[in-house]
């Protein structure tokens, strides 16, 4: 009898063991489910962060680009402008001595 005794209080030891095993395990899994989420927001937020600084690194390049090209545009158009001007002057006084001489 003993013997029976002594199996059941195993089979009693071995489910108690088994259920404290699942319950480890449940808790265990939890705290790593907890620990991903947590890990997981972090690394969204440092993507969200370096993506921000990215596009603003990128609309700092443009707006620079934009600006030299702005500045190249003006500068030429103001030799144009300037040739432009050249040429005027040059026929007015071409006009001028052509209405003196028929004057004359």
């Amino acid at each position: 009898m003993t013997t029976i005794s002594e199996a059941i209080t195993t089979i009693k030891k071995a489910e108690n063991d088994a259920d404290k095993l699942i319950e480890d395990t449940k808790e265990k899994s939890s705290q790593k489910i907890e620990e991903s989420r947590l890990k997981s927001k972090e690394i969204i937020e440092k993507s969200k962060e370096d993506s921000l600084g990215e596009a603003e690194n990128m609309l700092f390049e443009a707006e620079t680009n934009a600006k030299k090209e702005a500045l190249h545009i003006s500068n030429k158009t103001a030799e144009e402008i300037e040739i432009n001007k050249k040429t005027a002057m040059d026929k007015v006084d071409e006009a001028s001595d052509i209405i003196v001489r028929s004057i004359l």
